[in-house]
């Protein structure tokens, strides 16, 4: 498939696109908004086969990470500032009418610009294990927490209590929870894009989220869109997993207030749906995208 890589200017920094296939037909384009902050673009290559279908498959690494990597400047890491990376990458490669799919944060992204800034031309959003409020995801991560072991519980509450994220005990702790809420971990047989090394945006991360994913401290840590994402007018799918970070009750938060909703839960799955059901998440987003091009 053509895969066309550039860079567009944004605020004396570059910020790194991908545009794999092109749209024929009545389809539109879809842009795809990563996690994080900081996550970078990779782990969305699994999504290439989308293009096959006659639609060009849009994915950039926002400003802090991967090939957009910049450090140093924790003023840049707000929400302001990606929104108006989306809004400048639009422009600069003149997408008029697309489909948003965010994960994760990205989802959170895709959530305020269209609440926010009124896009027009976007055709769907699709909502990817993300959050409508980080008080919400902060509460639902420590009440999986009570399901650990006793000494993961006080090994995570001793680094909350003390800010000490270093400790060893706090590490292994926190990485157990991902394993069983975000991701495997990733081994010869995964995907490349996952095997790949990449310049993960840390600062990025702790300055705009925090230390971990259960204590929202950075400058998203007031987030909340619960009492805006009933005005969403356009088509959403909501896409979680059984056993993902964004816990059920999270995913009906969204579905029960935005009207033109759609969810699927996926069994079994964590934070990372697209990759361990990628036929099945691949159907799914493709349909529906069909439905509303």
């Amino acid at each position: 498939m053509k895969v066309i890589e550039g860079y567009m200017p944004y605020l004396g920094y570059k910020t790194y696109y991908r545009i794999v296939g092109e749209c024929k037909g009545n389809k539109k384009p879809l842009v795809l908004l990563h996690g994080g902050p900081g996550s970078t673009h990779n782990y969305f290559e699994v999504l290439d086969r989308l293009a096959e279908e006659g639609r060009a498959i849009i994915s950039y690494d926002q400003i802090g990470c991967g090939n957009s990597y910049v450090d140093g400047h924790p003023e840049l890491w707000c929400s302001k500032t990606w929104d108006n990376e989306l809004i400048e990458l639009r422009k600069h490669l003149g997408l008029d009418e697309v489909h948003l799919l965010g994960q994760s944060w990205g989802g959170m992204l895709a959530i305020e610009y269209l609440c926010d800034y009124k896009p027009e031309g976007v055709k769907s959003v699709i909502l990817s294990s993300t959050l409508p409020a980080a008080e919400l995801w902060a509460h639902e991560q420590h009440r999986m927490i009570k399901f650990m072991s006793k000494e993961d519980q006080e090994a995570i509450a001793k680094a909350e209590e003390t800010g000490n994220f270093d400790d060893p005990a706090y590490l292994a702790a926190n990485e157990r929870f991902m394993l069983l809420h975000c991701a495997g971990e990733v081994t010869e047989d995964s995907p490349e894009c996952l095997r790949r090394p990449k310049k993960s945006g840390t600062e990025a991360y702790v300055a705009g989220w925090g230390p971990n994913e259960y204590n929202p401290t950075g400058s998203l840590g007031g987030w909340e869109y619960r009492d805006k994402i009933g005005g969403i007018k356009e088509p959403a799918l909501i896409i979680s997993g059984t056993n993902d970070l964004c816990t059920p009750f999270v995913a009906k938060t969204m579905y029960d207030l935005i009207p033109n909703s759609k969810w699927e839960l996926f069994d079994g799955c964590r934070h990372m749906c697209f990759v361990e059901e990628n036929d099945k998440y691949c159907k799914l987003v493709n349909e529906w995208m069909e439905k509303y091009d």
